[in-house]
């Protein structure tokens, strides 16, 4: 596991916390505290985030993910994903369903996103025009205006939270250049199979995220047998960093819900 970086706090029933697509373990720091109280806390960066290598060649997400769970010999693990790490944590429930005992996800519902919302698509290829033509700094600020969802001025959000996700962005975005390989894997027709997920699943939503990345989570929220979904008022598409002690709470009651 020499190309992956990942934090290991506490003991006790492990739970994993995937990051967005872009950023990294850092934007957990709010929660890894609170979890590593009565979980083993496992924390990675994925290939090509954050301080994790990048990829040389083919590969997915969530094989990487087993990988790391099989090296550090954990149990069937709780995944809690944002983003992109909601999707590799569904991902990981369909192709390795025995490291799985629960799922969280938070603005994705599968690995296989689609848009259908115009403030969404546009906010997207603003992102996209930017990152093609190698803009640093104009990809940072449009992948940040997505992240804060519709109808919301960066000038009028928690300047910290804002930081945050700019300098996580600037740090993985920087390690990419324009044109190179994409060695990424996907996944072959999650949203087909997720409803043989035979685990819960919770969704918790950022009240003002885009109306495509709650969608997707409640599409998967109703198509496995114990589904549920729990909606953070006034944040985006990061509930666990605008509002990390409602966040928190709704995940901890989760947790204690299921068998131990």
């Amino acid at each position: 596991m020499k190309n992956l970086f990942w934090i290991d706090r506490g003991t006790g029933r492990p739970l994993v916390l995937l990051h967005g697509g872009f950023l990294d373990h850092g934007m957990w720091e709010d929660q890894i505290p609170v979890l590593a109280a009565r979980h083993r806390v496992i924390a990675p960066d994925s290939r090509g985030h954050g301080r994790s290598a990048n990829a040389t060649e083919p590969f997915r997400l969530c094989d990487d993910l087993a990988a790391l769970l099989r090296h550090l010999d954990t149990g069937p693990a709780i995944l809690v994903g944002v983003s992109m790490g909601a999707g590799t944590a569904v991902d990981t429930a369909l192709e390795h369903p025995d490291l799985v005992s629960a799922v969280v996800v938070t603005g994705a519902g599968a690995s296989e996103p689609y848009f259908e919302d115009a403030w969404t698509k546009q906010a997207l290829a603003t992102w996209h025009g930017a990152m093609a033509v190698g803009d640093l700094e104009a990809s940072v600020e449009a992948f940040t205006v997505l992240g804060m969802g519709p109808r919301r001025d960066l000038d009028d959000l928690d300047p910290i939270v804002v930081s945050r996700v700019m300098r996580m962005a600037r740090s993985t975005m920087s390690k990419h250049s324009v044109g190179e390989a994409d060695h990424h894997v996907p996944v072959t027709g999650p949203w087909e199979r997720i409803s043989s997920i035979r685990v819960p699943v919770l969704a918790i939503h950022g009240g003002a995220d885009s109306p495509d990345h709650i969608e997707m989570a409640e599409r998967l929220v109703r198509a496995v047998d114990d589904g549920r979904s729990v909606t953070v008022d006034g944040t985006g598409h990061y509930p666990n960093m605008e509002r990390p002690e409602v966040y928190d709470k709704v995940l901890r009651e989760f947790l204690d819900t299921l068998i131990t």
